[in-house]
């Protein structure tokens, strides 16, 4: 459709009508950007800022000393050589009309320079957290209760201090006047905090009569279209700033019947964790 766009890959929901100018906020849509999408996109403006200033001194004739006349690729390399004020002594500007567009590439330039380094520093500045989810949540029973489990880890095995964990339930409902809508249901869980999170964290959710999850089905959840949000923040040690990251359970990605297959062993009075075996899962079955 005609001005839609995605308004974020964890829902899959697209929005229309919305005028948003990327001139107004590309700062953000850049810092957004993956460090490839990023290198390709700070390269290609660079490469065609000094294209459009070739032209630029094509137009201006026989304008460069020690350079064909009507050649823009002689023209493109002198252009590097302002932009980057390399100044081999070899060419240079013979006319007014030259100096004058050598003067405007060497502003521009010196603002293109200013932004790009802004902008590569603010990437580098920005804290990022590399938590891994298992890919599938499980619900089987724990202390003769039915729960639902899912692990996350620290990838970086760092500390990540006062870390804060989240989940919530999404679901469609139809109200009795039969209006459909989504509704969020917080989830109590076993533990939502750790003074300081390094390796491991089996998150888990009793599921009791006050649970969403209570007598329900897969079958129920697939009608419902239920998925699950997690969100965890906390403070890296490494950068002493705050960072966050989340990520999404589908219906179909929770496990009736299973837990999580232990990670932790121990040999000669050592404790080993095996993150080959992370997203794996053993039956349990419920009783």
């Amino acid at each position: 459709m005609k001005n839609q766009r995605r308004i974020n890959t964890l829902f899959n929901v697209h929005y229309q009508g919305v005028h948003k100018p990327l001139f107004k906020d590309m700062h953000h849509a850049i810092l957004r950007l993956t460090w490839p999408r990023f290198l390709l996109f700070a390269c290609g403006l660079w490469l065609l800022m000094n294209a459009v200033f070739a032209a630029l001194y094509v137009l201006g004739g026989d304008c460069i000393s020690n350079a064909r006349a009507g050649s823009w690729g002689d023209s493109f390399i002198f252009s590097v050589q302002t932009s980057a004020t390399i100044g081999y002594g070899v060419l240079a500007p013979t006319t007014t009309y030259a100096n004058v567009v050598v003067i405007a590439e060497a502003l521009i330039s010196l603002v293109f320079t200013a932004l790009l380094t802004g902008l590569t520093f603010a990437k580098f500045s920005r804290p990022t957290a590399r938590i891994i989810f298992s890919e599938k949540a499980t619900i089987a029973n724990f202390y003769h209760l039915p729960t639902l489990i899912f692990r996350v880890a620290n990838s970086r095995v760092n500390e990540i201090v006062d870390a804060t964990i989240n989940v919530v339930l999404t679901r469609l409902e139809t109200t009795p006047e039969g209006v459909k809508m989504r509704r969020i249901y917080d989830l109590k869980l076993t533990r939502s905090r750790s003074p300081v999170f390094v390796l491991t964290w089996n998150v888990m959710h009793p599921i009791d009569e006050h649970s969403p999850f209570y007598q329900k089905t897969l079958e129920d959840l697939e009608r419902e279209q239920a998925e699950l949000i997690i969100t965890l923040s906390g403070l890296d040690s490494t950068y002493s700033q705050p960072i966050h990251t989340r990520h999404l359970y589908h219906y179909s990605d929770v496990l009736f019947g299973h837990r999580p297959v232990d990670l932790l062993t121990e040999s000669k009075g050592e404790r080993y964790i095996d993150f080959t075996q992370f997203h794996l899962t053993e039956p349990s079955p419920l009783t």
